[in-house]
């Protein structure tokens, strides 16, 4: 699977939606989306993302650059649940980017973007593989999540059920 470019008809004005499925087995004994799915699902989104810029982790921490990175902040938010497997989407976007550090947005929604399922942050740090401690992250790599950064002027993303801007 390929993320392609945001395209002027999206249903989001800033960031970037990526397709993720829900299977059957992700569903819990209520037959709802198990919560510990939904942050599984948007760092599937992430990595996916990136994977489609060629960045990705074979094994190799000290060849893996920007890959090398840490989770240091997660929060999510559960809005309305999922009750079907199915196709769905992780809105992504950049919240603030740091020299070693960058917090994501994300919210599980309806593959069209319209309806959020749940949604929420996550803070990483890049690491050096020897030291693991922060180190800065590369030109391109910063280049590539400024494409993603939120507009001050965006506010608040669509909360559960309203439109897109």
């Amino acid at each position: 699977m390929s993320v392609e470019p945001r395209q002027a008809a999206d249903p989001v004005a800033y960031g970037q939606l990526v397709p993720v499925t829900v299977h059957f087995d992700d569903l819990d004994a209520l037959g709802m989306l198990h919560n510990s799915r939904y942050p599984l699902l948007a760092e599937r989104a992430w990595a996916e993302y990136w994977h489609g810029f060629g960045f990705g982790f074979d094994g190799d921490w000290a060849a893996a650059g920007d890959m090398c990175n840490v989770v240091k902040e997660m929060k999510v938010s559960y809005e309305r649940p999922v009750t079907r497997a199915g196709r769905y989407a992780v809105h992504l976007w950049v919240e603030r980017l740091g020299r070693t550090g960058l917090t994501y947005g994300f919210r599980l929604c309806s593959a069209d973007g319209t309806e959020t399922h749940a949604r929420g942050h996550r803070v990483l740090v890049r690491v050096d593989p020897q030291a693991l401690r922060p180190t800065l992250w590369s030109d391109r790599g910063r280049a590539i999540a400024a494409d993603l950064l939120r507009p001050e002027s965006a506010g608040e993303v669509p909360a559960a059920g309203a439109e897109a801007a």
